[in-house]
């Protein structure tokens, strides 16, 4: 079953990534925050469970190792880049009539939309494949 927990870690970690995606995508025209401040971008850290060195490590020492998956390390906030664009009549100009917009580029954050929307699907993929895997190896269990 260890297969479908890691697909599970990586379907948990990639929806999560599309909520701070579409958060930031939702906030591109956000002048102002709750507090007066203004929106700041943010980005998902994630990796995984078990450092890379520590499986090698494991494998070395003859003992089997066995992959955890992935997991959320954090949400950081990216540089607070803005834009300023020139719009005397927006009731949050400022006196030379510019207003603040946080610096995020749509394509940059759709073209990230997309990457972890194929991410998600070959978990989906991976988990389906390790379902049939195991229903098959019932079907071989109940024949012998």
């Amino acid at each position: 079953m260890e297969a479908l927990e890691i697909s599970r870690s990586g379907l948990d970690v990639e929806w999560r990534r599309l909520e701070i995606i579409a958060s930031n995508l939702a906030n591109m025209q956000t002048t102002r925050t709750g507090d007066g401040g203004s929106y700041i971008p943010l980005r998902l850290v994630s990796g995984p469970v078990e450092s890379f060195r520590r499986i090698l490590a494991q494998e070395q020492a003859s003992a089997p190792a066995h992959p955890k998956g992935v997991r959320v390390y954090g949400v950081e906030t990216q540089d607070a880049a803005v834009r300023q664009v020139y719009e005397p009549g927006h009731p949050h100009a400022d006196p030379q009539g510019f207003v603040t917009y946080p610096a995020i580029s749509h394509a940059e954050e759709m073209s990230l939309m997309i990457k972890t929307t194929r991410a998600y699907e070959a978990n989906l993929v991976a988990m389906a494949a390790a379902q049939q895997i195991y229903s098959s190896a019932l079907q071989l269990g109940r024949q012998s």
